[in-house]
């Protein structure tokens, strides 16, 4: 879940530092093999000139990006943890606190991933958490906060876990919000963060019995994915987590359905642990259903998954005491000895490790934290009489704050009824009538235009906006020319004096005021992120999209999606 994540992090961190030299050897090198997929050995070929030139050059800034590479391309486990610890001995090298804790969260990852060696994951990222103190690097603060918090969640204090998961959700959720500020990449890793920290929130609030609150997450978070290819993984921890839900309320087939729909993106994940959750719910859905055969089945595939990596979660341990109980039905007495055994196997592997992780926890990490709030509230006491008068100020600016918000709530609740009044009870298609009433007759037009020939090109344009041809992606002037059998100056001549307006503004209404009215139509758009929306009337930029809608509109998409909630629920 975290690892392509990890990767375009550092690959983002690199491209800074290489936008300042221009386009290096480095650079074209890794242009030979960045774009292959996750695991592909493919890569190596071009991955060891590219370390063999960092080594010979000492540059251990280039060394590190070769070794993480090396991880990322790597397909055997036992090959990526040797890249991670070349990865960390070129990151102390360098002496560059960043790379130290990336390097420690990369290893840390394998482990955890790859491995699920808990012990030797939290060793990782408390040396990353060591660095981090002083980092100006957020992100790499968040992440391993949030990898702290998968230890403590694993461990059963899902209470602390929360906290770090929260702290990671209010992080990348205003980072998300900065669309405008930030590169793609940086967007990218930022809404991967917040899925992810939202699916662990999840797991806690499942475990805490914050039913209500584990539903609402999970609907949030399809609602960020939408239909983004790009978080196929996500969507599938979040069909996971909708399948338990479901189990829960007894609705056993919906569970089925969803469990079984997660598995695909999980096993191309090589995400073990979370695979046999879902073998572990599927299993309970049969068994709910009274089809014990098939249930069996599930819950022996998750011994094999044991039997295979010698881990298991806490909450499967129940598998085993099926399968037991079954075998005792069936009189089947070598079984039973056998999964008694693989109980106890787990027991002892479950229990060395809260043994190992939950006194390291606590002293390496929570005590350190609060030995950092003490330090804090201490400066806090010697800093008073400065901090009333930054408080004094502080309350000034929200005062401030809060007049310029309710003017601008005002303004928005305006402009969101204006553009009802433009929609509602049909206007927009009348206005449309009402304009084609008014067009000149073609002995009025300014241009030298064949009568008949702009009556059939009116048609047609007709044609293409009650057919919403317009939500054709890539649609330019030449391309829709070509599709009515004429040329672009000619359409431009009749869309300018028919149309009264040029082409790219008439593409931008119809566009527009399409999704506009669906909003207003099917509350199932309101749901839809705003990259959605934009595809589904066929702009490809989300900023675009939300500049033409502000544009058209005199309100942001984001603001009309809201007031519209609002007007429903109102009226709910």
């Amino acid at each position: 879940m975290v690892k392509k994540l990890l990767f375009l992090i550092f690959f983002g961190i690199f491209t800074a530092l290489l936008s300042q030299e221009g386009y290096s050897d480095f650079y074209k090198m890794r242009e030979k093999y960045e774009n292959f997929p996750e695991n592909d050995h493919r890569a190596f070929p071009f991955i060891q000139p590219y370390i063999n030139k960092a080594k010979r050059e000492k540059n251990y800034e280039k060394l590190v990006q070769g070794y993480k590479d090396g991880v990322f391309y790597s397909f055997s486990s036992e090959d990526k943890l040797k890249y991670a610890d070349s990865m960390i001995w070129a990151a102390n090298q360098s002496k560059n606190e960043d790379l130290r804790i990336i390097s420690h969260i990369d290893k840390g990852v394998v482990y955890y991933y790859h491995y699920k060696k808990y012990q030797l994951a939290l060793n990782e990222y408390l040396e990353a958490y060591k660095y981090s103190k002083n980092t100006k690097n957020e992100y790499l603060k968040f992440q391993n906060l949030y990898h702290l918090g998968v230890i403590k969640s694993y461990l059963g204090y899902y209470e602390d876990a929360s906290d770090l998961f929260m702290k990671c959700l209010v992080h990348y959720r205003e980072k998300t919000r900065q669309i405008t500020k930030l590169h793609p990449n940086e967007i990218y890793n930022n809404k991967k963060g917040y899925l992810n920290s939202l699916y662990q929130m999840i797991i806690c609030y499942r475990h805490l019995g914050k039913y209500k609150e584990a539903d609402d997450a999970i609907e949030t978070g399809f609602s960020e994915i939408g239909e983004d290819p790009e978080f196929d993984l996500e969507k599938g921890y979040f069909l996971l987590s909708r399948g338990i839900s479901e189990y829960r309320n007894n609705r056993f087939q919906p569970a089925l359905q969803n469990l079984s729909a997660s598995l695909p993106a999980i096993k191309s994940s090589r995400d073990f642990a979370r695979l046999s959750v879902g073998y572990f719910y599927i299993g309970k859905s049969y068994s709910g259903l009274k089809r014990t055969k098939e249930s069996i089945i599930y819950f022996k595939k998750i011994d094999s998954i044991f039997r295979q990596h010698q881990f298991m979660l806490p909450e499967l341990r129940e598998n085993y005491e099926i399968l037991i109980d079954y075998s005792k039905k069936e009189k089947n007495e070598k079984h039973q000895l056998y999964y008694t055994s693989q109980l106890l196997r787990a027991d002892s592997i479950m229990s060395k490790d809260f043994i190992y992780l939950s006194p390291k926890m606590h002293k390496d990490y929570d005590t350190n934290n609060l030995l950092e709030e003490k330090d804090k509230l201490q400066k806090i006491n010697y800093l008073g009489t400065i901090i009333i008068i930054v408080l004094i100020v502080w309350a000034v600016g929200l005062v401030a704050l809060l007049t310029r918000r309710h003017k601008k709530a005002k303004e928005i609740q305006q402009k969101y009824v204006l553009v009802e009044e433009k929609f509602a009870a049909g206007q927009n298609t009348e206005k449309k009538e009402e304009k084609s009433e008014i067009i000149p007759l073609v002995e009025e037009k300014k241009f030298s235009l064949n009568e008949n020939k702009v009556e059939e090109l009116l048609q047609k344009l007709k044609t293409f906006e009650d057919k919403k041809e317009f939500t054709q992606k890539g649609l330019t002037i030449s391309k829709l020319a070509a599709q009515l059998g004429t040329n672009s100056n000619y359409l431009s001549q009749v869309v300018n004096e028919y149309k009264k307006v040029n082409f790219n503004k008439y593409l931008s209404e119809l566009r527009i005021n399409y999704i506009t009215n669906l909003l207003f139509e099917d509350k199932k758009y309101l749901k839809y992120n705003i990259e959605t929306l934009a595809r589904e009337c066929g702009i490809a930029s989300r900023q675009n999209f939300s500049d033409l809608f502000y544009e058209i509109n005199g309100i942001r998409p984001t603001d009309f999606i809201k007031k519209r909630k609002e007007e429903i629920e109102g009226n709910a």
